[in-house]
C-alpha cells in the first residue's frame, strides 16, 4: 500500500473511479483528466495490491481551472490549495485510505506554503459522510453556492494549515 504521485497510466482506473462517483463529482472523460492533471499542483493515487484504489487531485490558486466551485475560492483568497476531488473505491471504504490522503495533502501543503486548503461538498442534496469526514480535519463553512444550472447546492470550506487536526 502507498501513495504515490499519479501516472498516465493510472488515468483508466482514475477515470472508473471518478465514474463510480460521479454523482458527488462531474463526469470526466479520458481528454478531460489529462488537462485537469496537467494543471494540478497535487494528484495521488492510493496503490494497494498493484490497483489504483482511490485518488485525489487539487490545484493551488493561479490555475486556470473553470470549475465554478474553484473560481470562487480564488475571487476570494489570494493563497489556498483546492481539493477539487477524492474518491475512494466502494470496496476500500471505511478503512481510511481518504484520511490518510488528506494527511498527505496537508503534508504538502504545509510543504509548498499553502495558507489554506479549501474544497466543498453537497449540501443539497446532502452528504453527511463528506460533512462529518471534513469536519474531523477543521474544515468550517465560508459560503454556500448553487452549482450549475440544477438544484444542487455545496458548502464551500476552509481550514487554516496550521490549524488542520492532522498530525
Amino acid at each position: 500500500m502507498t501513495i504515490r504521485d499519479a501516472r498516465h497510466s493510472d488515468f483508466p482506473q482514475v477515470l472508473a473511479l471518478n465514474e463510480e462517483s460521479v454523482q458527488f463529482l462531474s463526469p470526466l472523460t479520458a481528454e478531460g483528466l489529462a488537462r485537469l492533471d496537467a494543471e494540478t499542483a497535487y494528484h495521488r493515487v492510493y496503490e494497494a495490491e498493484g490497483r489504483v484504489s482511490a485518488f485525489l487531485m487539487a490545484f493551488r490558486e493561479g490555475a486556470t481551472y473553470e470549475s465554478s466551485n474553484y473560481r470562487w475560492f480564488a475571487s476570494r483568497y489570494t493563497n489556498f490549495l483546492y481539493i477539487d476531488r477524492v474518491v475512494v473505491s466502494t470496496a476500500m471504504r471505511g478503512r481510511g485510505i481518504g484520511r490518510l490522503l488528506y494527511e498527505d495533502l496537508f503534508a504538502y501543503a504545509k510543504g509548498s506554503g499553502a495558507s489554506l486548503v479549501t474544497c466543498e461538498f453537497d449540501v443539497d442534496p446532502p452528504n453527511l459522510p463528506s460533512r462529518q469526514f471534513h469536519e474531523s480535519f477543521g474544515f468550517r463553512e465560508v459560503g454556500t453556492q448553487s452549482v450549475r444550472a440544477t438544484s444542487k447546492r455545496v458548502s464551500l470550506q476552509a481550514v487554516s494549515v496550521t490549524a488542520s487536526s492532522t498530525p
